[in-house]
């Protein structure tokens, strides 16, 4: 026999009895990250639970590989029983406080969007068919009150209702907004900008909004452009637009790494969505306002794959228009490049598997 197989023999590593209950216990992990992430949408949890769950796995399957730690350790029966029971509870102590933390993370950011909702709650509701313009803005005061400013009142036969929901600025955006005809809410504290457009979201549905278009606050997206973006849906051929940059004009200077990150996020998205846009990112979109109440919207960082991935989950019918992109008015992007890449990743993932 093997040294490495005396350690396992020794240890009880390759007993049937514990192969079955280390086993039992990936299950068991396993099946509550998927449960926490079907009610909850825990990205964290569920990753969390995945890796222990493998790794579990993997001392009850492939003991072999962890003969060599044993051995180099001079690990017996007795503490090893006694590591693994200490193991075991460890790993549930954390998820139960990985759920507490992630229960009361969602707790604070539904309050904090129900409060701005409120905000709102003695303005009247249209009665003529309306478009509501939402534009999430993170310390835009610069040129918030521009964006508004072009706006029309009303476009196609539709009144125009500018939304702002200003996420935890400190620079002003709120005061620079309501100085504006915009509706303005404020979230006390930041939310991301999927967090922004959510709550913008709820206010369009409870205003009974008929086509609800978003926009950047930074003065990239034309309101000249508009009626091209609400057109295939005021015209009952789409339920969700995508504005590109690809098919119109992109004068936004992003830098090559941004462009072919661009791509390659949408040609995956094409991929595993099955569906045929060119530009997955575009913040300039138009959706039918019957059509939110179809969609599953979690993500509060990087919500256009989300936005996109539901859209087609909920069969809703997408086209693409072109579009412009200008260059920002003032101030620089707030998206850090490897983060926001990553970001988009775990987002395209984990709405395409739930």
């Amino acid at each position: 026999m093997t040294a490495a197989g005396a350690v396992l023999q020794a240890s009880g590593l390759n007993s049937p009895e514990l192969t079955v209950a280390l086993v039992g216990v990936a299950l068991v992990t396993l099946v509550w990250g998927l449960e926490r992430y079907r009610t909850t949408f825990s990205k964290g949890e569920l990753g969390l639970s995945l890796a222990l769950a493998f790794g579990i796995a993997l001392l009850a399957l492939a003991p072999d590989v962890f003969a060599g730690i044993g051995e180099l350790l001079s690990i017996e029966r007795r503490p090893l029983a006694v590591a693994l029971i200490a193991n075991v509870t460890l790993v549930f102590l954390v998820l139960y406080l990985f759920a507490r933390t992630r229960d009361n993370k969602q707790t604070i950011h539904e309050l904090t969007r129900s409060l701005a909702v409120e905000q709102l709650s003695d303005v009247e509701r249209a009665t003529d068919p309306s478009v509501f313009i939402v534009i999430p803005a993170y310390n835009e005061a610069s040129q918030v009150a521009d964006v508004v400013a072009e706006l029309p009142e009303r476009i196609d036969g539709y009144d125009v209702t500018p939304v702002v929901v200003s996420d935890g600025s400190t620079d002003g955006t709120r005061r620079a907004a309501a100085e504006t005809r915009a509706l303005v809410v404020e979230h006390p504290i930041n939310q991301g900008q999927g967090g922004a457009l959510q709550t913008g979201f709820t206010i369009a549905r409870e205003h009974d909004a008929d086509i609800v278009v978003t926009m950047d606050a930074d003065g990239q997206h034309p309101a000249e452009q508009l009626d091209e973006m609400i057109a295939p849906i005021a015209e009952g051929e789409a339920d969700y637009v995508v504005g590109s940059r690809y098919l119109g004009t992109d004068r936004s200077d992003n830098g090559l790494a941004r462009q072919s990150g661009i791509r390659v996020f949408t040609a995956l998205i094409n991929l595993i969505a099955k569906m045929n846009i060119t530009d997955c990112t575009n913040g300039y979109r138009a959706i039918r306002g019957t059509a939110l109440k179809e969609m599953t919207l979690t993500e509060e960082r990087f919500s256009a794959p989300e936005l996109l991935i539901e859209a087609r989950k909920s069969g809703l019918r997408i086209a693409e228009v072109p579009v412009t992109i200008e260059q920002r008015a003032a101030g620089e992007t707030k998206k850090p490049q490897l983060g926001y890449a990553l970001g988009l990743t775990r987002t395209i993932l984990v709405t395409w598997l739930r």
